[in-house]
């Protein structure tokens, strides 16, 4: 028998989230990735279209259109930009080149699943800072939790499931006080979606401090889902980290033909983020007046808080065609669909008759 590490031994396997529903014959609605329900703009499927023709090759791993593209969107030196296979694989990128055995990475909990497994996968010990009791990252604690061992800081801002945002300010303020040898990483994977003035503006908490990174993805608000596409926003000497971890031919040329697209379409593109926003301001108002404990969200998904009932509200959920992602006992994640899938949660929501003690507020 082949026998795995020990420390491979104890991370579980990620589970992705379901696509069926047994026993409902009705329309299903898949609320579990936080996907962009809508699909690819014309003038993107021609970039790929044309890109595939070529497939055959392997991909210019430096991809430079992509790149100067998103140097000029950004205002960002293109040097300072390392690419990768969504925004999951560059911060594995980031784990791998930066922390080892002994070492440790801080992050809030609950956030982004893959976290712990990036982090457990590289040898080093995952570091969970509980969320505040609004659900927010709790900045205090999390310095307090630095050791002379601590190498890496994740800020997953919106917070991936709870959709809330650290405050600008505040993290300013934590990152004079973090010791400039520790990687902070500020996680946007969610930032289109963000209409909060005081939330954080990653690029700007870049620029000022050295130790800081920004991860960006295109599978949200751009819809490039299926093609794995992400960066890091990073300076010379952790790109040059970044450069020996990333995996080779990560993005391909359609990938990057995709991105190239999508950021000549922007403000087509913009249309869709705004009616996403839209339609969660419009699911959070009605949940509220339902009484649901749902703290104001900042991404295109909404977190339900009902505790010890969330398995009973997630069978709720999938007996009327939704499929959302439940975590036991904590909450369940809500992505924001079409119209039609959120009017369907919504009524979902209004039927269930277990809601008189954790579920609401």
């Amino acid at each position: 028998m082949i026998e795995q590490p020990d420390h491979i031994k104890s991370i579980p396997a990620y589970k992705p989230g379901r696509s069926t529903v047994e026993g409902w014959d009705g329309p299903v609605f898949k609320l579990s990735s936080n996907e962009n329900p809508y699909p690819p703009l014309p003038s993107v499927v021609d970039a790929v279209t044309r890109a595939a023709g070529h497939m055959q090759r392997y991909p210019n791993m430096a991809a430079p259109e992509f790149r100067a593209a998103l140097a000029r969107r950004l205002d960002v030196p293109e040097e300072d930009i390392a690419l990768g296979g969504g925004s999951v694989e560059s911060a594995a990128q980031i784990v791998r080149a930066f922390a080892g055995h002994d070492d440790e990475v801080i992050f809030a909990w609950r956030s982004f699943e893959a976290y712990p497994l990036l982090v457990k996968t590289a040898g080093a010990t995952a570091v969970e800072v509980p969320l505040t009791a609004t659900e927010h990252h709790d900045l205090p604690a999390m310095l307090a939790a630095i050791t002379p061992r601590t190498r890496v800081i994740f800020m997953c801002t919106p917070n991936n499931p709870t959709g809330t945002v650290v405050d600008h300010e505040e993290l300013r303020e934590f990152m004079r006080q973090v010791p400039s040898h520790i990687l902070v990483v500020v996680d946007e994977a969610y930032t289109h979606f963000v209409n909060d003035s005081t939330a954080v503006r990653g690029l700007e908490v870049y620029r000022e401090f050295e130790n800081v990174v920004v991860l960006h993805t295109f599978s949200k608000a751009y819809g490039l889902a299926g093609l794995r596409l992400g960066y890091t926003i990073a300076r010379a000497d952790v790109r040059q980290g970044l450069a020996k971890t990333a995996m080779p031919f990560a993005v391909t040329d359609v990938a990057a033909a995709a991105g190239v697209a999508s950021l000549a379409a922007e403000d087509e593109l913009q249309k869709r983020v705004d009616l996403l926003i839209s339609e969660r301001d419009r699911v959070e108002a009605e949940l509220a007046l339902s009484g649901w404990n749902v703290p104001p969200s900042q991404a295109n998904f909404f977190w339900l808080a009902v505790g010890a009932q969330t398995d009973a509200v997630q069978e709720h959920l999938l007996r009327h065609g939704i499929i959302a992602r439940p975590f036991t006992g904590e909450g369940i994640r809500v992505s924001i669909g079409e119209p039609e899938a959120n009017d369907a949660v919504l009524s979902a929501l209004r039927s269930f008759h277990g809601s008189d003690s954790a579920a609401l507020s």
